[in-house]
Parts: C-alpha cells; structure tokens; sequence
C-alpha cells in the first residue's frame, strides 16, 4: 500500500448491543465490508479502526455510520448480508443515507420499507407528492414494490378506501383467451408480482379479506373502461404494453382523492412490431404537467444480485442513444 494514501480511522459507539447486530455473528457483517471496499475492520470493544487507502476509508465509515443510524432508528429490520448490501449501494455511488429520517420509509402492516438507493428515494418523494406517478426502469428497480408499498401505507393510514392493481393482459405474444379457467384464474398470473408485495407487506388472512370485500380489487386493464376511479390508489404495472388508446383511457379514469401510478419498462415492450407503446407516448406528453411526476431508474438503483446490475449497465451501454 503507498504509505502517502494510507489512512486509519477510528470510530467510537455508544450502544454495544447495536455494535454487536452491525458487525454480525463471528463479525462476519464486517467482513464482507472489508472484502467489498479492501479495508482493515479491527473491533475493540466499542470502537472499530478502520485502516486502508484514504478514499476506501472515507467510504468504509459512511457504511457504518449509515448502519449503525438505521438499526438504532428501528427502521432496518433483521440485519442481514442484504442491508450491509444496501449501505454499500449507498455509499458506492456518493450519497449518504438518509433512510432513517422521520418520513423516508412507507409503513404498511408488516414492515417499513426504506428506499435502497438514490433513484429509489427520489422515486419516494415523487410518491408522496404527485397524484399521477411514472415509474420507469429495468426489472429489479423496485419499481413496482415500491409502488405497492406506497399504496399499503395509503389505505393503511384511511388516505383511500382501497387498491386498484391492473396490467395489461399482453406476456411475449400470448393473450387471456389462451389460457385456461375463468377470469380471475387468468388474470392472476399476470399479477403474481403484485399479489407477492402485498403478501409481503400485509398479513395474508388481511390480503385475503380485502380481497374478499373489493378493498382490494385486481382488474384487467379492459376493465377500466367506464369507470370513475376514487378514492383509490391504482397501480398499473407493465404499461409498456398498453396501446396509446388504452394508456389514455387509464388515465381518464382517475377521481377525487385517488392516485395512480403507472410503472413499466420502455425496453421490454411485448406489444405487436409496429405498434406504439402507450406508456411511451403518455411519458413525453405528459412531461412538466403539475400533478405528474416521472422518474427513470436505472442500472444504478437494481437492488438483486449485484451481477444483475453489471448485465443491465452492460445493456445501457450498448443500447442506441436517445433522443
């Protein structure tokens, strides 16, 4: 190591006991940040030095203070390989989280759910703050689990009477009429993704009763057609694959005290060669509209294994440039 860019840094704690959740059984917590910043983690008590070049230092003690901020909050959960992931995601690309703030995470019935990124917590803020959100990214953005979650927190706080969840019934060329059962038996495939946030952020015997009682209501999108939308949180994930007459439809539909946010990925569209996407046309009309937020996730702000990040970035890369 150049003995000019070498740098220690010692830090001091007040709680052992959240010391001890931090560093993780056999210290293994602060293992993995060793090998994923290539510092030196030395524990003593309730001090950690930490020792290594002076940039990864710098980074190394921001994890940990974000760490050990969001376990002293309550906020962060079961401390696991997947949150020191997180705080390296943060770190890594600059910023420092903030999560732990008094109104940073949603709050539904079994957990709160904190933003894992910068794009994540800036898609928070356009949650709370739009009545129509798009919500635009590559598959493992969070996208469509945050939407959710801020629907759960919706109808858990009384802000609405009840979730809309709907998609488009459009998967790689196939259509409803080719698959077997009734309507709902059809559809429910389709929403698989949406069905596994609320049963991750509710108790099942509550998703099932609302289910039951229309608090909560799974609609294909045709359904939509005619109705006036209130007091709802609507949620129409996979847009890509609305047409333009569908997404306008949607979007009319919206009542008083409702919102809606619209999610999908510009890259995946499965609608027939030459057909336009709807979600497409809706993002660059819609533009710098009062009450519509749009936000675009990345490659960056991917929250599954850390090689799914790498293949999108890789895809980013070489994708054509944009008008």
């Amino acid at each position: 190591m150049n003995a000019a860019k070498a740098n220690n840094i010692r830090m001091e704690f007040d709680d052992n006991g959240i010391l001890a959740l931090l560093s993780g059984e056999h210290n293994q917590h602060l293992t993995h940040i060793e090998n994923s910043l290539g510092v030196t983690l030395d524990q003593f008590g309730n001090n950690i030095k930490i020792s290594g070049t002076a940039a990864a230092t710098k980074t190394a003690r921001r994890v940990i203070e974000d760490l050990y901020k969001n376990i002293s909050s309550g906020n962060a959960g079961d401390v696991d390989k997947s949150m020191i992931e997180d705080a390296l995601r943060w770190a890594a690309n600059g910023n420092d989280s903030d999560a732990a703030a008094p109104g940073k995470a949603f709050e539904t019935w079994k957990k709160k759910i904190l933003a894992k990124t910068k794009g994540q917590s800036d898609y928070m803020n356009i949650l709370r703050s739009n009545e129509v959100v798009f919500g635009l990214g590559p598959a493992g953005t969070g996208k469509t689990y945050m939407a959710v979650a801020r629907a759960v927190e919706a109808l858990k706080k009384r802000e609405v009477e009840r979730i809309i969840l709907s998609r488009p019934a459009v998967e790689a060329g196939e259509r409803l009429g080719f698959l077997p059962g009734d309507m709902k038996e059809k559809v429910d495939p389709y929403l698989r993704p949406l069905y596994d946030a609320l049963y991750d952020m509710m108790p099942a015997d509550k998703v099932d009763r609302m289910l039951a009682s229309g608090e909560i209501e799974i609609a294909p999108l045709a359904f939509m057609r005619g109705r006036t939308l209130a007091a709802a949180h609507v949620i129409i994930d996979e847009a890509q694959n609305t047409t333009p007459v569908q997404m306008k439809m949607v979007l009319t539909r919206l009542g008083q005290g409702a919102h809606m946010v619209i999610t999908g990925d510009l890259s995946q569209v499965d609608l027939p060669a030459g057909q336009p996407s709807g979600l497409g046309e809706a993002v660059a009309l819609l533009d710098n509209i009062k009450g519509v937020g749009i936000i675009h996730l990345s490659g960056d702000d991917v929250v599954r294994h850390p090689v799914v990040a790498r293949i999108l970035q890789a895809y980013e890369a070489n994708s054509p440039a944009k008008n």
